[in-house]
């Protein structure tokens, strides 16, 4: 017994070290990010006809990459894979699982610290639950927000939204170099809090580069590469589907 005791003590000292460790970035928010294909695949240079804002991503606020042992396995999300074709493909390469694998590589490890995300289904099934939940693309078309020619008020997007999910959302557009007249309608954030009730999505300030897939994000969080956050004082440009 006096043999163990000491090893008892170390054993509850690194446990309680890796609890310390693995909770520094324990998460408080998960955002639901929505991309409009379109306005993607105009900036990257993929080609798309799909009609519907698709999922982006499912991020948290803390950290990224914390499990580079955990990787990707496809076998455990079988039955989400259709859905996970339609509601959030690779608009790279709808065929392939690389998109997947690098948002649970990046993302998925982190949400996991909560035990509600702490598997690969667990994690892209409730993003998929709140995708279907929020029906953003249908709420949009119920208030005349569809792709068109003509130009939006900021306002009107923003106020349709904040009004029906009752939070603030954070709402980006690509934005021209050579033409400041009007912005392109890009990616809309949704967030929730650790009991996924929605919550007022923050604006983020600092940004850093992600050269894996050529996007910038703010924080940890990936942004759709030459999006920021819209300007309220400029027109909006949604663009139907090429």
């Amino acid at each position: 017994m006096r043999l163990c005791y000491p090893l008892l003590i170390c054993l509850v000292l690194t446990m309680s070290s890796s609890f310390i460790i693995s909770s520094k970035h324990m998460w408080t928010k998960m955002i639901l990010t929505h991309h409009w294909p379109t306005t993607f695949c105009s900036m990257e240079h993929c080609q798309s006809n799909i009609s519907q804002w698709t999922l982006h991503g499912f991020w948290p606020d803390g950290g990224a990459f914390c499990n580079s042992s955990w990787h990707f396995n496809s076998s455990e999300i079988e039955d989400l894979l259709p859905d996970m074709k339609t509601s959030w493909p690779d608009l790279f390469d709808p065929l392939s699982n690389e998109f997947w694998k690098y948002e649970w590589k990046k993302h998925g490890t982190c949400a996991a610290k909560a035990i509600s995300l702490n598997s690969q289904h667990k994690y892209f099934s409730k993003a998929l639950d709140l995708y279907h939940t929020l029906d953003l693309d249908s709420i949009l078309k119920k208030f005349s927000i569809t792709p068109s020619p003509q130009y939006y008020n900021f306002s009107y997007i923003e106020g349709v939204i904040e009004n029906f999910y009752h939070v603030k959302p954070k709402i980006q557009c690509g934005h021209s170099t050579k033409n400041d007249s009007f912005q392109v309608l890009g990616q809309i954030e949704l967030c929730f809090n650790s009991s996924f009730a929605l919550m007022d999505c923050e604006k983020q300030v600092s940004t850093e580069s992600d050269p894996d897939r050529g996007w910038d994000f703010p924080m940890n969080v990936d942004k759709g590469s030459g999006l920021s956050v819209c300007n309220p004082d400029v027109p909006v440009y949604y663009p139907p589907v090429e």
